[in-house]
């Protein structure tokens, strides 16, 4: 694979340039935009968190990690049923793809049932663990937890209707009824957080009931879109109650080692976060905004590598990995643009940015310092984010989990743990080990999408 290649592609004969870049666009947008929306919708509640106190920013912070923790294995099985789905739509057989999609409903219901149960039970001793010392952030946390766990099971499923309508290329639903449950859960952010027009002042357990609501009437919508006979996956009652171990075994044979890869990047980011929280409040909460940042950053790459899931995924199941690896070439040309502009933005507009999040001038000086970790990573970050998902889409999701163990469970919280305890480098040598373990990763995905293994994995 050489520069060239990374920005042009090769092409085969019978694959048009311009169809090419269309059917991309025609995924990713919608998933850019969905997926810009809830990173939107996160920043928007740290925001109006933020103005309470840098105790009740931290606070939510506290409850990030283990709350992602339990959705990893959602995460997990998603990839695999996003890989099968897309598989069979390319070889024109839909009544597997529904097969495909039913199975990971019901694993997903179950599955979420045992969790919410477990992390409501074990909420206050979850954000303890995370680094919550003060009584008045234990309480805030474990509020904030308990009521995400109430309303986990409708998140979780409509992650896996979404992952469902990915597999066939269709991001423009997803992407509507997330618009709208973001706008439901802005509207109730303020009325809830700060008690207006008559309603109880909750303070951040305001925050967290705003968010399950609307994932309460996302749910809803998305279930309406595949009980529709006119769907092309359309669940039936009768379908989602039988269980085809045969079907669940080739969406857990990709999922297995994609929940490896996630229950890994949890570890990593786990041992990570506490590196930081030792620094202290006000510090950890200047991480958890830079974090934020980044995290809609990455609506960039993950919305292409969506598109190279979902197409790269199709091709295999037409036969055709040439054109999934054309299709991955124009996915990461796009991120690539897209990567520089933002990184732009990031250092040009930086204070302006943290001044969003709140008025302590230390947290903004600093968090504008960490911004420009965040822009440098930007094409980085962009590209790996990109070539994991089209490797997810072949099913190769061993070569991602091994990248992310190397990456997120051994560089980045022991590079951080070398910077803060050892070296004294404090918040800044943290996030130098997120750009060491950014490298690693890429170097994995790029040289194995560049040879030819992955264009042989059978489901």
């Amino acid at each position: 694979m050489n520069i060239k290649d990374m920005f042009s592609g090769k092409y085969p004969d019978d694959l048009n340039k311009s169809e090419t870049r269309k059917k991309v666009i025609k995924i990713a947008w919608p998933a850019l935009v969905e997926l810009f929306l809830v990173q939107l919708c996160t920043l928007i509640d740290n925001m109006m968190v933020g103005k309470l106190s840098p105790t009740a920013l931290a606070s939510v912070a506290y409850c990030t990690q283990p709350r992602f923790l339990l959705l990893c294995v959602f995460v997990a099985l998603n990839s695999g049923a996003t890989a099968v789905i897309a598989r069979y739509k390319g070889a024109n057989n839909k009544e597997d793809a529904n097969e495909a999609f039913a199975q990971s409903l019901i694993m997903t219901f179950w599955m979420s049932i045992i969790l919410s149960v477990t992390g409501y039970i074990c909420s206050e001793r979850l954000v303890v663990f995370m680094g919550a010392e003060s009584g008045l952030a234990i309480r805030y946390a474990t509020e904030y937890m308990q009521i995400q766990m109430a309303g986990f099971i409708f998140n979780a499923l409509t992650l896996t209707i979404s992952a469902g309508l990915r597999g066939i290329g269709k991001t423009k639903i997803s992407m509507y009824y997330n618009l709208t449950a973001n706008v439901i859960n802005v509207i109730l952010n303020y009325l809830l957080i700060y008690g207006k027009f008559g309603f109880p002042k909750m303070e951040v357990a305001g925050a967290s009931l705003a968010t399950v609501i609307g994932q309460v009437v996302s749910f809803i919508i998305a279930a309406a879109v595949v009980m529709n006979k006119k769907s092309y996956l359309y669940v039936r009652f009768k379908s989602i109650v039988k269980i085809n171990f045969d079907m669940c075994r080739k969406i857990l044979k990709i999922g297995i080692p994609a929940m490896g890869e996630q229950l890994m990047l949890r570890f990593g980011l786990i041992v990570y976060t506490l590196t930081v929280t030792s620094l202290g409040e006000k510090l950890y909460a200047t991480h958890q905004t830079a974090l934020n940042i980044m995290g809609l950053s990455f609506m960039n790459g993950q919305a292409f590598g969506i598109a190279a899931t979902s197409l790269i995924g199709q091709s295999m199941g037409y036969k055709r990995p040439d054109h999934g690896k054309a299709y991955t070439y124009e996915c990461r040309r796009y991120g690539m643009i897209f990567s520089i502009v933002l990184a732009i933005f990031l250092v040009v507009f930086n204070r302006e940015i943290m001044s969003c999040f709140t008025d302590d001038e230390y947290i903004i000086d600093t968090g504008c310092k960490l911004l420009w970790i965040v822009a440098i990573n930007q094409p980085i970050q962009a590209g790996q984010l990109i070539v994991s998902g089209a490797l997810r889409g072949a099913g190769d999701t061993m070569t991602v989990a091994v990248s992310t163990f190397l990456g997120m469970a051994i560089l980045r919280p022991i590079g951080s743990i070398i910077a803060v305890k050892v070296l004294g480098l404090g918040i800044m040598g943290a996030w130098a080990a997120v750009l060491i373990d950014q490298v690693v990763r890429s170097v994995i995905v790029y040289a194995r999408f560049a040879g030819e293994k992955w264009k042989k994995i059978e489901i």
